[in-house]
């Protein structure tokens, strides 16, 4: 099964936000390369918010480019098999932690929002990501920063999107 294809399968079956979740199937239906950053019209990503849900807290990377609080993610890469691979692997790499693993049930939330040019948009598939006990972060080329913040703390730091994500997971949880 190609990434595409899965990608296709996940949104069928992501029973929430269900106009949104059609927006991404139309797209997908109208690029078959609608998974990959060289789709200008707009492509999927997959993010993941990494929760520590022990101690009531969110790891969060200051964007290089964005210079904005965000959860970890980005683009799918030809190694990714699924959605979820490329959100694991996303939040593994900047985030530094080893042992993390995807909040099972799927994604949490979707999120399309414009980029700059290039590209118009990016379809972001968003999950959580647990982290073990102990994790010890380390910052990438990618991010300015990485912080741990305590669940009230989010939406002091972050915009609106981050904070429906993270309430999305909390219920989740």
């Amino acid at each position: 099964m190609s990434l595409y294809d899965d990608a296709v399968l996940v949104l069928k079956g992501y029973e929430d936000q269900p106009e949104l979740r059609q927006s991404y199937l139309d797209h997908l239906a109208a690029h078959q390369d609608g998974v990959w950053k060289s789709c200008a019209d707009g492509h999927v990503t997959a993010s993941a918010l990494v929760v520590d849900p022990g101690r009531g807290r969110v790891l969060l990377t200051l964007h290089r480019k964005l210079r904005l609080w965000l959860q970890m993610g980005g683009h799918c890469e030809p190694t990714d098999a699924t959605l979820a691979d490329a959100a694991l692997r996303e939040a593994s790499e900047e985030s530094g932690i080893a042992g993390l693993t995807l909040l099972p049930g799927g994604p949490v939330r979707l999120d399309r929002h414009p980029i700059p040019p290039p590209c118009h948009c990016h379809y972001d598939v968003q999950y959580a990501a647990l982290a073990p006990p102990g994790a010890l972060e380390a910052i990438s080329d990618e991010s300015l920063d990485l912080r741990w913040f305590a669940y009230d703390e989010v939406a002091d730091v972050a915009d609106d999107s981050v904070v429906r994500l993270l309430e999305a997971t909390r219920a989740r949880l």
